[in-house]
């Protein structure tokens, strides 16, 4: 085993699935973080006072899919406990099967696979770090931040990474490596290293359209949260998103999403005022925040600046740089609403620890590590960049007064409105298989290309509404205009300010 020695740039979600990955005998792993270490308490305490400069999103909502899920209950089932101990919750298939079924529901052995773990951020790093460093050759530098690559070249002239240089306590040191992970999220600087030394990165980018805000919340003392109504946990207005993610002990927090298109009401709801008022206007959130349930612990947080990019380090077969593995947010970076980035860093862990067992050739861990994150994760990606680029196509267009929609697109729409999401609430074999793509354990378009399955849609959409009047949702919230009213805020774009900016 030529990776030896290995430096992972970054402590974060990607960062700790490395270690969890590549901790081996015969291997020593050394995170090397800029922000200080989480404190010596409980949870509580970490979500109140841990300080992670380099993690912007860390008190948003977050959750770990079913292909994270499993991965842990498969490799790592004591950190699995650790975290369920900690208070992190199970959300399970039949927690999320829609009114319509669940009095002919039947669980079967494949819906425990269907399992989303869910917590505060602070809770799922804070524990995962405790419990990495506890594995063997697994080793912490805080309050060190790295400065910079330090290069060689290989026998045939490309460019070799040996090492990196960090500051500590205003002193410059060299810590020379085998392999550098760089997991240092969306502000990794190893790219600019990279393109100041000539060494120039691919990179497939698109606006997200959207921007991201989470408040959170406690249950009092003596009470529950609220029992599921008709109403999903999350769903889409058009002009807004929103979703209720339970957390550990007792919180809970709400995230909002706003489509960039809509600069009045994203300036507003970065105010607690505005934004418990937005969440008492839609009937699924309402009960969530009843004065007498819950109180907030926490402003609003904002997140901006998203968007989906993909880089790429291997062309036509050949690595442009070795020994360097760039890993989560770092490689690949998606739309947050999706909840898929920490399962993202997983698949490309586990992918690195393949590439790293199947050979000694740096070379050729970086063309199977690439390729196998590439086969395993970019029909996620592309699915997730279609829905995007649509959804930012509906928000423009719902705010356009000279739009009108052609045909194609009425029929688009009503294949998803009337025809998808009908067949989803009205059987519930349809909806296991669908979930499967949701949670990345199949192609995320397998279900509805499967010949019976299309046909059973097809079916359901031509029923026509009204054969299908029990299987629709009741008014999610309130249109545009009445909440902009209850607001106070004009529902007029102007749209010659917001072509400028865009």
């Amino acid at each position: 085993m030529s990776a030896e020695n290995i430096l992972v740039i970054g402590a974060g979600i990607a960062g700790l699935n490395a270690a969890l990955a590549l901790s081996k005998p015969g291997r020593r792993v050394t995170l090397i973080e800029r922000d200080p270490p989480p404190p010596e308490g409980s949870a509580d305490e970490a979500f109140e006072v841990w300080e992670r400069r380099g993690v912007g999103h860390l008190r948003h909502s977050h959750a770990f899919l079913a292909r994270l899920y499993l991965l842990l209950r498969e490799k790592y089932p004591d950190l699995l406990q650790a975290l369920l101990d900690a208070g992190c919750r199970e959300l399970r298939f039949e927690d999320g099967v829609p009114d319509t079924l669940r009095e002919i529901y039947e669980p079967t052995q494949e819906d425990n696979d269907l399992t989303i773990l869910t917590s505060r951020r602070t809770t799922l790093e804070f524990i995962m770090r405790r419990y990495v460093a506890t594995l063997p050759g697994v080793k912490f530098i805080t309050n060190t931040r790295v400065k910079g690559l330090r290069q060689d070249r290989a026998a045939d002239g490309t460019p070799k990474i040996t090492g990196v240089i960090v500051d500590k306590d205003g002193q410059e040191q060299i810590l020379s490596a085998d392999l550098v992970v760089d997991a240092g999220g969306k502000n990794a600087l190893g790219m600019d290293w990279l393109k100041a030394a000539g060494i120039h990165v691919r990179e497939e980018v698109e606006g997200a359209g959207i921007l991201y805000y989470t408040r959170h919340y406690r249950l009092r003392p003596g009470q529950e949260e609220p029992p599921r109504g008709k109403l999903p946990g999350g769903a889409d207005l058009g002009y807004i998103k929103y979703g209720i993610f339970p957390a550990d002990n007792g919180c809970f927090s709400i995230t909002l999403a706003v489509p960039e298109v809509e600069m009045e009401l994203r300036r507003r709801i970065v105010h607690p005022d505005v934004f418990d008022t937005v969440c008492r206007a839609i009937p699924a959130m309402e009960p969530w925040i009843e004065e007498t349930r819950v109180d907030p612990t926490s402003k609003v947080y904002g997140m901006g600046e998203l968007k989906s990019q993909w880089r790429h380090l291997v062309e036509d077969g050949k690595p442009i740089v070795l020994n360097y593995i760039p890993m989560g947010d770092n490689l690949i970076r998606t739309n947050p609403l999706y909840g898929r980035g920490c399962s993202f860093a997983a698949v490309e862990a586990q992918a690195l620890d393949r590439a790293l067992d199947a050979s000694d050739d740096p070379a050729e861990w970086a063309r199977q590590y690439h390729a196998d994150v590439a086969r395993d994760v970019r029909p996620y990606y592309d699915s997730m960049l279609k829905q995007d680029l649509a959804a930012i196509r509906r928000a423009a267009n719902g705010l356009n007064p000279d739009y009108k929609a052609g045909i194609k697109a009425r029929l688009a729409k009503s294949f998803i409105e009337d025809a998808i999401n009908i067949a989803l609430r009205s059987d519930i074999d349809l909806l296991r298989e669908a979930m499967h793509g949701f949670h990345m354990l199949s192609h995320p378009e397998a279900w509805l290309k499967k010949p019976m399955n299309f046909l059973k849609v097809m079916r359901v959409w031509a029923r026509g509404k009204k054969r299908n009047k029990a299987y629709y949702l009741p008014r999610i919230g309130p249109k545009r205009h009445e909440m902009f009213e209850l607001l106070e805020l004009s529902p007029t774009l102007d749209w010659e300010k917001y072509n400028k900016a865009a």
